[in-house]
């Protein structure tokens, strides 16, 4: 892939995002789509009560506009199934967030949908992605990193898809919880996936160009979701992101490389498992509050040492990940 289209892609990404956001938020802002802060949260979070949020669907537009304009200009392949794949599960992962931040901050209901609700649609989508997937003969296998050994999983394979798309944008969601903790480790992750995909140009060409316009769109998003925060992306992004680097992971055949890239979310997410599990057997918590950036709040770092960690850490993560998943055929 050419440098061109590379910085294409990103560059006009990041200038959609940017220059929809200044009429997008204050529209949010009048709305009163704001923000509600747990009670039982950090109380520092509750200056941040009332910032407008669903701004995801400021990113989800600026990747859907400029995939589409990078796929069908710029790149020597036609559209793929893979991409198309990629657009709907970006998107219907995102209306299921976007209702539920709906019902939060129009209808005044904290929780939004319930877990149930979330999670039937959830797996509706993700069967569908592999039936999708099937339909065009795609392997079954899973290969192990950095090695020739693959495992054919068979009928156990639409499992590790529903698996891997529902625990992928959930975990995701989890880590969305500090001024630009998500759009930064997201951009590192989704990074590390498009350097790998680039690997094997031309084959995963216009997965490569998608995960390049998520970049600029997150980047785009960071200029007004750095502390203090402008505008939170709700669960309009994080599902949808989380669920579209899971997408990329199986189209790539990356499947367990995701589990490197994504070890933020990975680490997030057990940091919650085991807090219920502690609580619910011992009635004593590991940590101060999960997910694991609220322990570190508590602990007395301020919110940009907590966010900067975990986006160092996010890298050592993604480097680890490419070296292995470069040795992958």
């Amino acid at each position: 892939m050419s440098l061109y289209v590379v910085v294409m892609s990103i560059a006009i990404s990041f200038l959609i995002t940017v220059l929809i956001s200044p009429i997008i938020i204050p529209f949010l802002r009048r709305l009163k789509f704001g923000q509600s802060i747990r009670e039982e949260g950090p109380q520092s979070h509750l200056a941040k009560s009332g910032t407008p949020t669903m701004g995801g669907v400021m990113i989800i537009v600026s990747i859907a506009i400029t995939s589409l304009i990078i796929v069908t200009k710029f790149v020597n392949t036609s559209i793929t199934y893979e991409y198309w794949l990629l657009l709907f599960v970006l998107l219907s992962y995102g209306l299921i967030g976007f209702l539920d931040d709906f019902i939060i901050v129009a209808m005044k209901r904290n929780l939004g949908l319930n877990s149930l609700q979330k999670l039937i649609g959830q797996i509706v989508i993700a069967v569908i992605f592999y039936v999708t997937l099937m339909m065009n003969d795609f392997p079954t296998y899973v290969a192990i990193p950095g090695t020739s050994i693959q495992w054919e999983l068979g009928w156990l394979y639409p499992l590790l898809i529903v698996f891997m798309l529902v625990g992928s944008s959930n975990a995701v969601n989890l880590t969305d919880g500090l001024d630009g903790l998500l759009a930064g480790t997201a951009t590192v992750a989704f990074g590390a996936f498009a350097l790998i995909a680039s690997y094997h140009y031309p084959e995963f060409e216009t997965i490569t160009v998608f995960a390049l316009t998520v970049i600029g769109a997150l980047l785009g998003f960071l200029v007004f979701n750095a502390h203090p925060a402008k505008v939170f992306m709700g669960d309009t992004g994080s599902l949808s992101l989380g669920a579209a680097i899971a997408a990329i992971a199986i189209l790539t055949k990356m499947e367990i490389i995701l589990v490197i890239i994504g070890g933020v979310f990975v680490i997030e997410t057990l940091s919650v498992i085991i807090q219920v599990i502690s609580f619910k057997t011992t009635g004593k918590r590991v940590f101060k509050m999960s997910p694991l950036h609220h322990h570190f709040e508590l602990l007395g770092w301020s919110e940009w040492r907590v966010v900067t960690t975990f986006w160092i850490v996010g890298i050592i993560f993604a480097v680890i990940g490419i070296l292995i998943g470069v040795q992958l055929s």
